[in-house]
């Protein structure tokens, strides 16, 4: 009997193809299995790197390289060569292209604009947000889940939808009665200031906070809450006093996506600002665009400034990564 299941076991082996009995060992054999868990680690990391680190390193690259040589004709070698191609490497050594990108352009300036503008913007988003977070989280009346659901559709609309009505707005032009030409009022003339693009800012960023703060605060228990109130704590008080404390991961993260989003953003800065001078609030990504003028562009200059601008950006990010990681996985498991 032994005889006849072995070698009915072979036969069936034999009729296997290699896929399949690669397939069927990796199943029942978990050392195997561990193998190809820890080969399939290694594979997605550094394809991760190398596609995240690649562009960095481009442009590092061409920060060091002299203008004159990247747009001059001498840019690849005379014999390709593979790791060349792959990895290529500055055709001269330009370090004091980091300190021309100060130079030539006040691109300090730049960056303290990108700066404000995303600091006030993280603020009013933090603020509103949190008390709209323990509004949908901790209170209970009629409507929330479809007034919940309307603030988060408002972040699918495009950007580019609210740009006309918000600029002519911006401009101060006389608001008047349709069809009657009744002035009501002027508003303030809002363009060319840091208003002009906080507030669209703090509308498009906002959802999003809320719906983390919103998860995050509706996991603190009820009787935390009522430990504060007892002890003579408003509701204001108990929640930047003992919520958002507890929640720490996720006001963290809410902070640090906000803040990153309106430090990247041009779009609305670009037009709000009409000019792309640092006086009239122009952003960072307007700073790397003006060493590009109508007849020449200093590609180095815009990889150096892009590599200064990112440098704050990634410091953030190593120092709070803990923070985002918990704060945007925190919600995945009930305990």
């Amino acid at each position: 009997m032994a005889t006849t299941s072995e070698s009915a076991s072979q036969s069936t082996d034999d009729d296997q193809g290699p896929l399949e009995r690669w397939t069927r060992g990796v199943v029942t054999d978990p050392d195997r299995r561990s193998r190809l868990y820890r080969a399939l680690f290694y594979v997605v990391t550094a394809f991760f790197l190398v596609t995240t680190l690649f562009p960095f390193y481009w442009l590092l690259v061409l920060a060091l390289t002299p203008n004159g040589l990247i747009t001059g004709g001498d840019w690849t070698v005379p014999v390709p060569v593979l790791g060349e191609v792959l990895f290529p490497t500055p055709r001269g050594f330009n370090v004091a292209a980091f300190v021309e990108v100060f130079q030539q352009v006040p691109f300090h300036l730049y960056v303290f604009n990108s700066f404000v503008l995303a600091t006030t913007t993280t603020i009013i988003v933090l603020v509103l947000a949190s008390l709209a977070g323990y509004v949908f989280g901790r209170l209970e009346f009629p409507g929330r889940g479809v007034l919940m659901l309307a603030v988060l559709a408002i972040s699918y609309f495009p950007p580019a939808a609210f740009l006309i009505p918000l600029f002519d707005a911006f401009l101060g032009n006389p608001v008047t009665v349709p069809f009657l030409d009744v002035e009501l009022f002027a508003p303030p003339r809002l363009v060319n200031t840091p208003a002009s693009m906080i507030m669209p800012f703090s509308a498009l960023f906002m959802p999003l906070s809320i719906f983390i703060l919103t998860t995050f605060y509706a996991q603190i228990p009820d009787g935390l809450e009522d430990a504060a109130r007892v002890e003579g704590t408003t509701r204001l008080g108990a929640l930047f006093r003992v919520i958002m404390p507890l929640s720490a991961p996720g006001v963290a993260t809410a902070a640090v996506l906000t803040f990153i989003s309106v430090y990247n953003e041009y779009f609305f800065s670009s037009i709000m600002s009409l000019q792309n001078e640092p006086q009239q609030w122009s952003p960072l990504v307007g700073g790397i665009l003006s060493y590009q003028t109508q007849y020449t562009t200093d590609y180095n200059l815009m990889a150096a400034a892009s590599i200064v601008g990112v440098l704050p950006m990634l410091i953030l990010v190593v120092v709070a990564q803990e923070k985002i990681v918990s704060g945007l996985t925190a919600g995945a498991l009930k305990e």
